[in-house]
């Protein structure tokens, strides 16, 4: 059983940055791909950005802007995001692949954190 945990959501108003992190149960946290997904109300929910052996990748949207890297003493992922929009407020989730691979798909994730919110003000 892996837990994630996630902090560092808030408001911020547009052009502004935050800094998620995602803190991670088990001992061999440094073999599992990282993900970020994001909810907005009355939406899907969607691919943000992605860490794993093979490296980042990123949605479209947050390209440029969002920077995803982990601190694997720490068994912490984060998500370093700036240049903030409004349309980039929603819930966000980090979520575990333990077997490494990866995936821009929620279906690609075994565990999901419980979310926090991100709000961005215009």
């Amino acid at each position: 059983q892996v837990q994630l945990v996630e902090s560092g959501g808030g408001l911020v108003q547009a052009g502004g940055s935050l800094r998620l992190s995602c803190a991670a149960s088990g001992r061999t946290f440094s073999r599992y791909a990282m993900g970020w997904f994001r909810q907005a109300p009355g939406k899907e929910r969607e691919f943000v950005a992605a860490i794993s052996w093979s490296g980042t990748y990123y949605a479209n949207s947050v390209k440029g802007r969002f920077t995803i890297s982990r601190d694997n003493a720490k068994n912490t992922a984060y998500l370093q995001m700036n240049s903030l929009k409004p349309e980039d407020t929603a819930v966000y989730y980090c979520a575990a692949d333990i077997f490494g691979g990866g995936s821009s798909s929620y279906a690609g994730y075994d565990y999901w954190g419980q979310g926090t919110q991100v709000t961005v003000s215009s």
